[in-house]
């Protein structure tokens, strides 16, 4: 029995004579941008640095698109939300010690999220590894060590050889669920040394997949027949491994209502009879969770944000489906099968049957009335007006990238992203200064879409330095800049806790950005509540990066979980 992974391809005769005489003048960059290609990459981010100077010198010779950004975190931002964008492995070049180190914050919410990105780093030369104290500009005793936490796979290149099969192993982990971030670091004497190694032609590698074992199948199936009260939650590894459709269909089946996590929008229409939309900070969407019979986890870790801050306790059986092995169970104890939520899904509608529950639609409507009532009666009309204008100039198709600002808590909870995959934050790992960056990555992965970065004042002094990368690409990002002076949601959190904020930590007197962005040869307007949907969707229509920033100070609304 011959299996296709046993067939070995023979060079042709044009293959071979190519390999016997490789062009003169490559380096091991050029192993690196080769078996890039050769993997299928066409864009790369990333900053140059002095030890990664020989990987920056063999683009100048190859096809690779190369997108660079100011500083090595943002560009870790922009790489996340290609790989988000495109489910392909997003390369980031980056340099040694202080360059790769800035990147840290950017993978770590790339692990969180499970986006694909392939971190490609120079070292000290290969005479300085192994933890000396030589004295290498930017050495570290193990730069390794320091993103073994982070990332899900580490490889170190320390010949020219281990280049090509070190790229292609750790793209192979990239792509292998649950996605995530890999780190790649090869010795500068390494990427500038002359090769006679041939060009580098192929790289296809076979990212595994997981199947759910089909007995544990069996058995949730069985559970959700058969169950009285069903409900889902959906996470972001619905949206990821492209199985929306599909969740929808088992719902419509067993007729259980779905909330989608923060991570998930998009993952289950909005509007549906049996959607109770992404509330899961009310106590009313807990209580309903609570009390279903059996509930079904899939694509999500249950974490603090998808459990009402850990206050969420199922009476129920709980069935968890869940790519990361370290998530299953991890939170509450469930029929837990480890597997692709794709798959999962598939085995799941093969098997379960049909539910008539006509009484779950009007038990949906019940929760999302008193959701509403609930925040109604806060008064947050200048909140809840914003985020719908917002809602209204965004082009449904159009993707949207949110920063860990006020305006973005509300719209994990409120808003419709319409469509898998168009909104993303940064609440995986709840880092600052995610959105406009990332965004510039989307715009790059697919040019067809205006995009939308989403920022508070605090968070966009973060990657104000990316106004330069977006006018010098000309990528159509519009940056809506909400400006309350400061880090508005740390002062309510210390107003909450303590009963007056420390305003020389939280207080941010700042530039006018709108100026700022003209300096830059960004388009810039300062706009107002009124006059926000025009300016916005003014924005979104003209092609190229504009900036609108909005001066208000916005309120959150009162949490449930605290009481």
């Amino acid at each position: 029995m011959t299996h296709d992974h046993d067939l070995v391809l023979r060079p042709t005769a044009a293959q071979t004579q190519a390999a016997l005489n490789p062009p003169p003048g490559r380096t091991g960059g050029d192993l690196v941008v080769e078996s890039l290609a050769g993997l299928g990459a066409t864009t790369v981010f990333g900053l140059p640095g002095q030890h990664a100077l020989g990987v920056f010198d063999a683009l100048r010779r190859s096809d690779l698109r190369y997108i660079g950004l100011r500083v090595e975190n943002n560009a870790g931002f922009a790489a996340d939300a290609y790989g988000r964008i495109t489910g392909e492995a997003a390369p980031l070049l980056l340099s040694t010690g202080p360059g790769a180190l800035t990147s840290l914050a950017a993978l770590q919410e790339a692990r969180a999220a499970s986006a694909p990105v392939l971190a490609i780093s120079s070292q000290v030369p290969a005479a300085g590894l192994g933890g000396g104290r030589h004295g290498y500009l930017h050495e570290l005793p193990d730069q390794a060590a320091s993103f073994r936490g982070v990332v899900k796979s580490v490889h170190t290149a320390r010949t020219q050889s281990q280049i090509p099969s070190a790229i292609a192993e750790a793209w192979t982990s990239a792509l292998t669920v649950p996605h995530g971030p890999v780190w790649v670091e090869i010795p500068q004497d390494v990427l500038l040394a002359e090769t006679s190694i041939p060009v580098v032609s192929g790289g296809d590698t076979f990212p595994e997949e997981l199947p759910p074992r089909p007995e544990l199948t069996a058995v949730a199936a069985d559970l959700l027949t058969r169950a009285e009260r069903p409900a889902i939650i959906a996470g972001g590894g619905v949206v990821r491994a492209d199985a929306a459709k599909k969740l929808r269909q088992l719902a419509e089946r067993l007729q259980a209502p779905v909330v989608t996590t923060f991570g998930g929008k998009g993952a289950f229409p909005w509007t549906h009879p049996l959607s109770l939309q992404s509330w899961l900070e009310d106590r009313h969407t807990t209580d309903f969770l609570q009390d279903a019979d059996v509930l079904l986890v899939i694509g999500s870790g249950l974490g603090e944000l998808s459990s009402n801050y850990h206050t969420f306790t199922p009476r129920g059986r709980v069935i968890q489906i869940e790519a990361d092995l370290g998530k299953l169970e991890s939170n509450h104890p469930a029929l837990g099968i480890h597997a692709d939520a794709r798959l999962a899904l598939q085995a799941l509608l093969e098997t379960a049957g049909e539910r008539t529950d006509p009484a779950a639609p009007e038990r949906v409507r019940e929760v999302l009335d008193r959701v509403r009532a609930r925040i109604a009666a806060q008064g947050l009309t200048l909140e809840q007006d914003v985020l719908a204008a917002v809602r209204r100039a965004l082009p449904p198709r159009a993707p949207s990238f949110w920063d860990m600002t006020i305006l973005a808590y509300w719209a994990w909870s409120a808003f419709d992203a319409k469509a898998p995959g168009t909104m993303h934050s940064a609440q995986g790992s709840g880092g600052l200064g995610y959105a406009f960056p990332a965004a510039l990555g989307a715009a790059a992965a697919d040019p067809t879409h205006p995009v939308l970065a989403v920022s508070g004042d605090g968070g966009a002094l973060y990657s104000i330095a990316e106004l330069a990368t977006a006018r010098q690409y000309g990528l159509n990002v519009t940056w809506l800049i909400v400006d309350d002076g400061g880090y508005g949601i740390l002062r309510a959190y210390m107003t909450d806790a303590f009963g007056s904020p420390t305003a020389a930590a939280t207080d941010l007197p700042g530039p006018d950005f709108a100026a700022l962005a003209e300096s830059f040869g960004v388009p810039g307007v300062r706009s107002s509540p009124e006059t926000l949907e025009q300016d916005l969707a003014k924005a979104l229509m003209t092609p190229g990066p504009s900036v609108v920033v909005l001066p208000a100070v916005l309120r959150m609304f009162a949490p449930t979980h605290a009481t």
